[in-house]
């Protein structure tokens, strides 16, 4: 299963692309798309959408998880992020991808195992997971990070389903 974790951003939206093959991840690309902080929000929106539209175009995930957005103090700005995440959301939506939704400190946990990790620990245990990785920016791996949260997701889910079918 070929999943799209995305890193929602007005700057940079992160997106990371990773494999699954029963336990193991392996990774596919990963990058940013920027927009140019000297555009209107309509512009920067209409960016993240192509460039994202053409990520999926040639890598062709199956699933896609996106990170939840947190409030700030600035609510203009949390507004701002939180379009820039919907933007994040229709993209694989409009191609036909189920997209999941997952909160900073579940994505932090299922990586690093703790959800206040910082910066620097996501980065760590990615490129442990994944050491031939080469990272493109923090916005890209916390992208994949994304990602593999799903992974383990999915793969829990399915360990469960299993189980449930003894009680059934």
């Amino acid at each position: 299963m070929r999943i799209i974790g995305i890193d929602p951003g007005l700057r940079n939206t992160g997106w990371g692309i990773i494999d699954t093959k029963g336990d193991n991840i392996f990774e596919v690309a990963n990058g940013i798309c920027e927009t140019n902080s000297s555009d209107n929000l309509a512009v920067r929106l209409r960016c993240i959408f192509e460039k994202l539209s053409n990520v999926l175009t040639k890598y062709k995930p199956d699933e896609a998880a996106v990170e939840n957005t947190f409030v700030n103090k600035d609510a203009s700005n949390t507004l701002k992020l939180g379009q820039a995440r919907g933007v994040c959301m229709l993209v694989p939506a409009l191609a036909g991808i189920a997209v999941e939704e997952y909160a900073p400190n579940a994505i932090k946990k299922a990586v690093v195992g703790v959800g206040h990790a910082s910066k620097q620990q996501i980065e760590y245990m990615v490129k442990l997971q994944l050491p031939k990785i080469q990272l493109k920016s923090i916005d890209s791996t916390d992208a994949i990070a994304v990602a593999i949260c799903h992974a383990n997701h999915i793969r829990n889910s399915m360990k469960m389903q299993k189980k449930m079918q003894y009680f059934i």
